[in-house]
């Protein structure tokens, strides 16, 4: 089941973080740096950010989350994580399929690090293309993805 996460809980906050940081941990191993923002999140900051947090239910345990902010006709993706004892279950899937089904928008974006191919190759493979990549440092590149939504009326 998927609903939505009051992050200004601190205990929903710190399952999120949690899972985040397993999540990344993983992500870091990939890319081959460890040096990313979302493992130096802390409850606080969580809680601070703006983003609109939807998590992913398996029997009331958090297996997965989306995070989102919506601008104008633009969704910006800035989490999809899911906790590593939960991959390749379509969980990820899931929680984008909601995104774009509940957004009346025009585009989605999302980032991801260059070198993560899980993550690049799903963004691929739901019509996601890419804008931009950007050197962040020696270590870390990322990737900036857009997709456009065609709404039927």
């Amino acid at each position: 089941m998927i609903k939505i996460i009051d992050i200004s809980n601190r205990k929903n906050a710190e399952d999120v973080l949690n899972m985040q940081l397993l999540s990344y941990m993983v992500e870091a191993e990939i890319i081959g740096c460890y040096d990313i923002p979302p493992l130096k999140d802390t409850v606080n900051t969580l809680q601070q950010c703006g983003e609109t947090f939807f998590g992913y239910y398996d029997r009331e345990k958090l297996c997965g989350v989306i995070s989102i902010k919506i601008n104008n006709d633009e969704v910006d993706i800035h989490r999809l994580i899911v906790h590593p004892n939960h991959f390749r279950k379509g969980i990820a899937q899931l929680l984008l399929n909601l995104i774009e089904s509940m957004c009346e928008v025009k585009t989605m974006k999302v980032a991801t690090g260059s070198k993560n191919t899980p993550a690049v190759n799903f963004y691929k493979k739901n019509g996601f293309q890419i804008i931009k990549e950007v050197t962040v440092h020696e270590q870390l590149s990322l990737t900036f993805f857009e997709k456009i939504i065609e709404r039927s009326n």
